[in-house]
């Protein structure tokens, strides 16, 4: 379980901020500030409409599997649960404020959002996630000198 809220929690934030980029685009832009002026209600409505419109995709994958395209069903389910994903977060990005004003769902959002940062804080501190984490420091390092390296081999090269 906690493994899956890391993986949705990096995911979540990783994917919005991709959906976010889009604001830059001038419709997308004037699209998002709509949303963030919708009732609780109409929040609710665009924050649970796509979500929910990815059942379908997921049961085509299901059919995808059953006839033998394992490969085709497995890309297909990435990729809605990708795009799914970085929706949903972008999503209630903007309509969380609206969808707090909602009693009912400030009540369980809450109490989940606090027992979700508690074992996410308990799984950061554990011994294979420090190093981990560690690991992942060291090879983004290599890779920025790495980059570098080959830029000014580039252009030394004259391309």
């Amino acid at each position: 379980m906690a493994l899956l809220l890391l993986f949705e929690e990096w995911g979540w934030e990783q994917l919005a901020a991709g959906f976010a980029a889009l604001g830059r685009l001038p419709w997308w832009g004037q699209l998002e500030r709509r949303i963030t002026r919708l009732p609780p209600w109409a929040a609710l409505l665009v924050f649970g409409v796509p979500v929910g419109a990815l059942v379908p995709i997921k049961l085509l994958a299901l059919y995808l599997f059953g006839k033998g395209h394992v490969m085709l069903g497995v890309g297909l389910v990435l990729a809605a649960k990708l795009t799914g994903t970085a929706l949903a977060a972008r999503l209630f990005q903007l309509t969380q404020p609206a969808l707090m004003q909602l009693k009912w769902f400030a009540r369980l959002y809450t109490p989940w959002k606090n027992w979700k940062d508690r074992l996410l804080d308990q799984v950061r501190s554990s011994w294979p996630w420090r190093m981990a984490h560690q690991l992942k420091v060291r090879v983004s390092v290599h890779m920025k000198v790495w980059r570098i390296r080959i830029r000014a081999a580039l252009r030394a090269a004259g391309l």
